[in-house]
């Protein structure tokens, strides 16, 4: 097959990954979930224990492996704030650059889903879809998410760590969170999984036969 890139991206909680995962599997793409990149440097950057050294993140970035994002532990609320303000780092971006732009040009298509891939990662991908959905009902699948995952907060906090990470993610200098002109906007606040999946889907299908 040739190559099919999917661009995702949008705020936390929304469904990207969610989506990425699903199209990948049911298209036969490889599928990355960059925001784990940066959770990654962001846990080992907390369990070194010192202060956020820019150098340091970088030279981490730079050693990662497959294995560490698999790593227990990348969903803790402490993570997600560090990897917020990791991912505001250009050293730590440069160093995972490379990778992720090799990566979206696989053979056999990719899925990608962040915060700057339709912007940076992969300005020129076939399909770029934006993936929103309201503040509360992202905050209640966050807290469900962490709850499930044994980790105990309340709504109100969680809330609040969405909208302080969008904030960031928004107005940091480097690789902004926004949607691109030629981004398909995918809101999912109404929308069941199987619902928005759907959604995705007939736009890759759509994409597709247009570039075929």
């Amino acid at each position: 097959m040739r190559r099919f890139t999917v661009a995702i991206d949008g705020p936390a909680a929304a469904g990207k990954g969610t989506i990425g995962r699903a199209l990948a599997a049911r298209f036969g793409f490889a599928h990355l979930d960059t925001g784990l990149l940066y959770r990654a440097v962001a846990l080992k950057m907390l369990e070194a224990g010192g202060p956020l050294d820019a150098g340091h993140a970088a030279r981490i970035a730079r050693d990662l492996v497959p294995a560490d994002i698999e790593a227990l532990g990348l969903r803790r609320s402490e993570v997600t704030r560090e990897s917020s303000r990791i991912a505001a780092i250009p050293k730590v971006r440069s160093a995972l650059l490379d990778f992720q732009r090799s990566f979206s040009r696989r053979d056999g298509g990719a899925v990608l889903d962040g915060r700057d891939i339709a912007t940076v990662i992969a300005p020129d991908a076939e399909l770029k879809l934006y993936v929103t959905a309201e503040d509360d009902v992202r905050a209640r699948r966050r807290l469900k998410e962490l709850s499930n995952s044994g980790i105990h907060t309340t709504f109100g906090k969680v809330l609040a760590d969405l909208r302080e990470r969008d904030r960031r993610d928004q107005n940091r200098g480097l690789a902004a969170l926004r949607r691109t002109d030629d981004a398909i906007l995918l809101d999912t606040t109404e929308l069941s999984i199987a619902q928005a999946v759907e959604e995705a889907a007939a736009a890759v299908n759509e994409r597709f036969d247009a570039v075929r």
